[in-house]
């Protein structure tokens, strides 16, 4: 158990003399920023291995987009493979053209990358689509983040193909995951619900894997600032406008109430999963006739967006 330093009176680490930089609520366990490290790794390289997420030789593309998530992902993938051999990374940044916002988290992506030696490719929407993304939402910026969802995907594929890379890993944390469970529950959406992004799709398309999926949004920011790399940047602008933002800042107070709520939400989503394994709820996958993408129809989300918002 931690203790509390009788001179200076901070809150020792349950491990070592050290100060404490965090506490786990649920097990009420105190970690020096060394013990947090090295526990947060440790967790990360379980999550990697149950997963069967990297594989030796594989060319993985980290989706970089300049923020907290991604450059902790960035740093971490950068210390743990290694271990695997023949795997090489290559960042990839999006850059969806929204003014005031994306140039500073683009040059964070940029300084991240070149601090741990990562090869960055940028692609952007107006490259890809033809418009940025503050052109495509004029007068629907409440769809905002359905349409850039679509857009982020297809761009983020792209420039994983582009690279060369087997595989694209994402910073999805354990809050995104729980919001993610309780808005499909709030829709309705079951296959999405318990749809796996990383599963084997027989090379239809580039599978996602998350290392950081059982890490809490918290850990990743203490994490940050315990080595001096946190970000501060500016939030993204439509971000009022998404169904997420009330999901996160409802789910929030929710998991302070009630701590393990966000666990057992996506504990529960990999249980239903599993009773439904091979029960086809999706119907087949065909290619899109435009692009040859993945699609549960003739023409994939993106060639629909570009034909009802693009044009």
């Amino acid at each position: 158990m931690a203790g509390t330093d009788p001179v200076k009176g901070r809150i020792r680490c349950s491990i070592c003399p050290a100060p404490s930089i965090i506490r786990f609520r649920d097990t009420d366990r105190q970690l020096c920023a060394e013990h947090f490290s090295a526990n947060l790794k440790e967790r990360i390289k379980k999550t990697i291995s149950d997963h069967t997420m990297i594989n030796p030789g594989d060319r993985i593309a980290v989706a970089l987009s300049g923020g907290k998530d991604s450059t902790a992902l960035l740093l971490l993938l950068t210390d743990i493979v290694p271990a695997y051999d023949g795997v090489t990374l290559v960042a990839v940044t999006i850059d969806e053209g929204i003014s005031g916002y994306r140039s500073d988290t683009i040059r964070s992506a940029e300084k991240i990358a070149q601090e741990t030696g990562v090869e960055h490719i940028i692609t952007s929407f107006s490259g890809l689509f033809g418009k940025d993304l503050d052109e495509i939402l004029k007068g629907r910026e409440e769809r905002a983040c359905s349409i850039c969802g679509i857009l982020r995907r297809k761009a983020l594929a792209s420039a994983a193909q582009s690279a060369g890379a087997i595989k694209l890993a994402t910073g999805h944390n354990l809050n995104d995951e729980a919001q993610s469970v309780l808005m499909n529950t709030m829709r309705g959406d079951l296959v999405r619900f318990i749809r796996d992004s990383g599963s084997d799709s027989g090379g239809c398309f580039i599978p996602r894997i998350k290392p950081l999926m059982d890490i809490s949004e918290k850990e990743i920011a203490v994490y940050l600032m315990s080595m001096d790399r946190f970000p501060d940047l500016p939030e993204c602008p439509y971000t009022r406008y998404a169904l997420r933002a009330e999901v996160r800042s409802r789910l929030s107070t929710l998991e302070f109430r009630h701590p393990g709520t966000m666990r057992n939400l996506v504990t529960g989503k990999e249980r239903l999963a599993s009773i439904l394994a091979g029960i086809p709820l999706g119907g087949a996958i065909n290619r899109c006739t435009e692009c040859g993408e993945p699609c549960s129809g003739t023409v994939c989300q993106t060639f629909r967006l570009i034909d009802t918002v693009l044009k």
